[in-house]
């Protein structure tokens, strides 16, 4: 399997309930195939400064955004290989580069003298890192991912998220899932990833079952619930279900 280091794409959100999510698995196992990863259990830390700014940033909407991230898929351990992620989003068009390494690696590139490969994307990890001084491992978000891509051939991928987790106490890519629900219970997130129009098949589908892109952020709604303390509910509404997430 040839691992991609480099993305460019758009990647809409789409919140589902129990009926909507049935009809999107019907028209997946007819339109698409699982990809290379197929079912995956996600684990993500992301890293941000004390007061954290770029979870804050996210959810504000601005023109430009960026995160960082460390990713298994899967549980980690001390020399298994893990993705440094740098996910950037400008005029609503996600770039994502990263890097393969052990996680012990990584852990020492983040530590307050640690040095980053010499190579361009390392180059432009770092200097995020000195764009914001004490940048730190601070949220670890979880869940269960299944990923199609289209039979034809395109660029068109589809991932189905279920049971989001969060927590920002023992922040470790080694331990198991747990922490704080970032949806509310029946709901399921998908994400619609491609840099070209929708087939004719997926905007009837959306259409259909009154699906609606939604600027959801895993990270961004784990803070505003964990730190800010906000219960979800009051983010605002979701288009024909009364919850809405920023």
């Amino acid at each position: 399997m040839t691992v991609k280091m480099e993305f460019k794409r758009y990647e809409l959100k789409y919140l589902m309930d129990s009926s909507q999510l049935k009809a999107v698995m019907g028209a997946l196992k007819e339109n698409m195939v699982p990809d290379d990863y197929g079912h995956s259990s996600i684990r993500n830390i992301y890293l941000d400064t004390d007061d954290f700014i770029l979870a804050r940033r996210s959810i504000e909407k601005p023109l430009y955004k960026e995160k960082l991230r460390f990713r298994s898929y899967g549980p980690a351990e001390g020399d298994s290989k893990i993705f440094v992620e740098l996910k950037k989003k400008f005029d609503g068009i996600v770039y994502k580069r990263r890097l393969s390494m052990p996680l012990d690696q990584a852990v020492r590139w983040f530590s307050p003298d640690g040095i980053g490969p010499k190579s361009q994307i390392g180059m432009e990890i770092d200097f995020m890192r000195e764009r914001y001084p004490g940048i730190r491992p601070a949220m670890m978000l979880t869940y269960e991912r299944d990923a199609y891509r289209a039979k034809d051939g395109s660029d068109l991928r589809i991932t189905i998220d279920t049971n989001i987790l969060s927590r920002t106490d023992n922040v470790d890519l080694t331990s198991e899932p747990s922490g704080y629900a970032v949806l509310p219970e029946g709901y399921t997130l998908m994400e619609i990833k491609t840099m070209y129009g929708y087939p004719e098949w997926l905007t009837t589908l959306l259409s259909g079952n009154h699906l609606y892109k939604s600027s959801f952020s895993k990270y961004g709604n784990a803070y505003k619930e964990m730190v800010l303390g906000k219960d979800p509910e009051e983010f605002g509404r979701i288009p024909g279900h009364g919850i809405h997430y920023l």
